[in-house]
């Protein structure tokens, strides 16, 4: 059985609560600039992560609608004019929603697709923690996620053969996307390679498509 599927559910607040710190320190001069994800400038990146928040706390209750139901949009997000007051309440009620039990068992779906629960907040979390490092390198800022929510995000992109051979991840989590072991489409690209005794956190990163070295202009 996928081992994803069995384990125990941990806490999204520390990523969620390290993203929120970075809201604060965007200017609104830097909403234009722009990001790791080649599509997306900064507001993009924050209007993403308001529409992700909704649909991942609406999958922890395993609600059915619009929110879970809509495939992702090919046209770019649109920032709403109260991001400031809305995401930082929304990150809350993410972290708070996979607090529940409830919510790491049986099914759920986000983004028109099913999936186990467990693999749900797994995406979640690694969607809030992979674009809080855009948001922080797009605007100059420090990001330090705590080490148990990057050693999820890094067995869950690990390729099979690479987590079951001793990575950090301890286990073959990168089966957490689909039955085929590839972790979730999304704002991601092809992984880069980046050395093994780099940071966890620069692993992460050029798991997900992105250079750990990464800054505007660049």
């Amino acid at each position: 059985m996928d081992t994803q599927t069995e384990m125990e559910p941990f806490d999204l607040g520390p990523a969620c609560r390290e993203v929120a710190r970075l809201l604060g320190g965007i200017k609104d001069d830097q909403l234009s600039g722009p990001t790791p994800c080649p599509d997306y400038a900064v507001r993009e990146v924050l209007a993403h992560l308001v529409g992700l928040t909704v649909a991942f706390r609406d999958a922890a209750a395993k609600t059915s609608g619009p929110t879970t139901d809509t495939p992702p949009d090919a046209a770019l997000p649109v920032l709403p004019d109260d991001w400031r007051e809305v995401l930082p309440r929304q990150l809350d009620e993410l972290a708070e929603s996979w607090r529940s039990p409830a919510a790491w068992e049986g099914a759920t779906r986000i983004g028109g697709v099913d999936l186990p629960g467990a693999v749900a907040g797994l995406v979640a979390l690694n969607e809030v923690q992979i674009h809080g490092w855009d948001l922080a390198r797009s605007t100059g800022q420090p990001y330090a996620p705590a080490e148990a929510s990057l050693r999820a995000s890094f067995a869950m992109l690990t390729p099979p053969a690479v987590a079951g051979s001793g990575g950090p991840g301890g286990t073959d989590a990168g089966d957490a996307g689909d039955d085929s072991g590839q972790a979730p489409d999304g704002v991601f690209g092809p992984p880069v390679d980046v050395p093994e005794d780099a940071p966890l956190l620069d692993r992460v990163v050029g798991l997900t498509g992105r250079r750990p070295d990464w800054r505007p202009g660049e």
